[in-house]
């Protein structure tokens, strides 16, 4: 795999931190470039600033919770981005909250980033279908999506998670004939941004301690440990696989089915 990625162009889109970046930064080493889009601010400069050391990277500016900024974005894609035949879509966040203590805007928030994952994936595979080479596209999901946690009360984000399982599964039929693979990750507890967001960060240590023995290998996951089965995915020792959804769980859902 040392030089798989020659001369291909990733999109990651939820790239500046966590395991999309490691995803972006791993692709890069083996002779790829990047594009992420993200949310305008330090984090994504940042982010592209450090890939830029290794190769050729860009940034998207835009928040996923406004329309107006995906429709701009997908614009940037489609126009200065087009020959992109990879994409991760790894934007996500996570705030457990109990069922009954939901409010529209909670709820909204996963569905907003659902619609705009949709439909930033339909741009790029638009353009993949015309440049006719084919591609790969992973979808990060959870979990979550195939098992509840009472310590955990995650409905809607569950419910989000499912439905980009579900995405995928479609995507991957849908788009064989095109040449374009499509699968998801799954992780479990993976010590990245989004789970820095859930406790105080005098908690935090704590926290991922107790969580790990969750997990019959006895860690939480690592920005790594995913990034790695992403990139399999990507390149063409998976060529075929389409349509999985791979548990990155330390062995979490072994012992659910």
């Amino acid at each position: 795999m040392a030089t798989d990625f020659e001369g291909k162009k990733i999109v990651v889109i939820g790239g500046a931190s966590g395991m999309g970046l490691k995803a972006a930064e791993d692709v890069m080493a083996a002779g790829g470039s990047a594009v992420i889009v993200g949310r305008p601010g330090r984090k994504l400069n940042d982010a592209v600033a450090s890939l830029s050391r290794s190769g050729s990277a860009w940034s998207i500016e835009a928040d996923l919770a406004d329309w107006d900024q995906v429709v701009e974005a997908q614009k940037q894609l489609a126009e200065d981005h087009p020959d992109a035949t990879l994409l991760v879509n790894s934007a996500g966040f996570f705030l457990p909250k109990l069922f009954l203590d939901y409010e529209v805007a909670h709820y909204d928030s996963y569905h907003d980033l659902n619609r705009a994952t949709f439909f930033l994936t339909q741009t790029v595979v638009r353009a993949m279908v015309a440049g006719g080479q084919g591609g790969a596209i992973v979808n990060v999901g959870s979990m979550w999506a195939h098992q509840a946690l009472a310590v955990t009360p995650s409905s809607a984000y569950s419910m989000a998670k499912a439905g980009l399982h579900a995405l995928t599964h479609n995507l991957a039929i849908e788009l064989a004939s095109e040449g374009i693979r499509v699968n998801a990750v799954a992780p479990a507890v993976t010590r990245t941004p989004l789970f820095e967001k859930v406790f105080p960060a005098d908690q935090l240590d704590d926290a991922m301690d107790q969580l790990s023995g969750l997990h019959p290998l006895g860690r939480v996951g690592t920005p790594q440990d995913v990034a790695s089965a992403i990139v399999f995915l990507l390149s063409s020792a998976s060529s075929w696989i389409t349509g999985a959804i791979l548990n990155v769980d330390g062995g979490v859902m072994a012992g659910r089915y």
